[in-house]
């Protein structure tokens, strides 16, 4: 009995001392847990308070003005360069309607079946008229034929003849129809069976009524122009003739245009056009990576000096296809400098100091 009373306390012990290693175990993992807790959310509250810079921007004449050194623009990968130079040419604001041709479809679909009927008539009046070329030979030969026969012959080359005129008159009434509802361009497309209405007809190719404002005129409208199709997106379109008919609402001179089918365009559609009118003056291409948004305008980051830069806004009225805007040189010099990458940046950067300056 003196031998198992120590075995049974040293065995007491060792699960006592287990026990307590464990507890142990468990309250430093709980205290790490929370101290490692606390530390990530004093990281979190670091990383989204604003970044404390008011030294940084400092009132402008009309914006904030920005102060950066050349190691904080390279740091946040900021780029400067001067704009492209390119031409400006002023616009005249119109108003074009995408026009549904089914009664364009119409008339061409007409003007082809008589065109068929036209040389099923003059086919028809080359044998009826060699049938009575041989019926008179014959009867005034030998009379191989009576006379009877001969008159038949003689009705029916008159008959088809009466027919063939009947079928050019058509087919002069369709074309005149064609170039008093469609134009010279759009008429003759239609008698000559050109790419044009053909291209029209397939929809890959859309016709435009351009209208311009009344009492508004051009000396001559311009053989290329431009359609609005979205926000600062806007697609090529081309000049066909002077249009037929004016937009009643508007009452201002017209002109069809065609535009590609790749414009993103339908029968029926309202469009904002337009038209280049007067000299060409220079100006300058700005990227669209130098373009900021604010209030719907548009903006850059120019640099008004060694380390310093403020918010100008630019027109965008002439938007580019890739996105940046053609401005004139009188907004935007050529010898201008601007942020052409990571003006987003800077945006964010001024508004976030506004915000810090109003806290405090």
């Amino acid at each position: 009995m003196s031998e198992q009373q120590p075995s049974r306390r040293a065995r007491s012990l060792r699960r006592l001392t287990v026990a307590v290693l464990l507890l142990l175990a468990i309250g430093a993992a709980l205290i790490w847990g929370y101290l490692e807790g606390r530390g990530e959310a004093a990281r979190e509250a670091q990383r989204d308070a604003p970044i404390k810079a008011p030294l940084r921007v400092s009132s402008g004449t009309e914006n904030p003005v920005l102060t950066l050194d050349p190691a904080t623009l390279q740091r946040n990968g900021i780029e400067t360069g001067s704009p492209p130079p390119a031409s400006f040419q002023q616009h005249v604001r119109a108003y074009a309607t995408v026009l549904d041709l089914t009664k364009l479809t119409d008339l061409n679909n007409s003007y082809a079946n008589a065109k068929a009927q036209l040389q099923t008539a003059q086919a028809r009046l080359a044998a009826s008229k060699a049938a009575f070329k041989r019926a008179e030979n014959l009867y005034r030969d030998q009379q191989n034929i009576s006379q009877a026969q001969l008159q038949a012959a003689q009705a029916t080359f008159y008959e088809d003849e009466a027919s063939l005129e009947a079928a050019k008159s058509q087919l002069r009434t369709l074309a005149a129809t064609a170039q008093q509802a469609w134009g010279p361009v759009l008429g003759k497309s239609i008698t000559d069976d050109t790419q044009t209405i053909t291209r029209l007809i397939a929809r890959r190719d859309f016709l435009l009524q351009v209208t311009l404002p009344s009492g508004i005129s051009l000396l001559s409208p311009p053989k290329t122009a431009a359609i609005e199709t979205g926000k600062n997106s806007r697609a090529a379109i081309t000049f066909v003739s002077a249009a037929t008919r004016t937009d009643p609402e508007i009452q201002g001179i017209s002109f069809f245009y065609i535009a590609p089918g790749a414009s993103d365009v339908l029968p029926g559609m309202n469009l904002l056009a337009f038209l280049p009118s007067g000299p060409v003056v220079p100006g300058v291409n700005v990227p669209p990576g130098a373009i900021v948004w604010w209030q719907d305008r548009a903006w850059v980051y120019r640099r008004i000096g060694t380390d310093r830069f403020t918010r100008t806004e630019v027109p965008t009225d002439l938007p580019t296809p890739g996105g940046g805007f053609i401005v004139k040189a009188s907004a935007l010099p050529k010898t201008a400098t601007i942020v052409t990458q990571g003006a987003q940046l800077l945006l964010s950067e001024e508004f976030r100091a506004q915000i810090q300056l109003g806290k405090d």
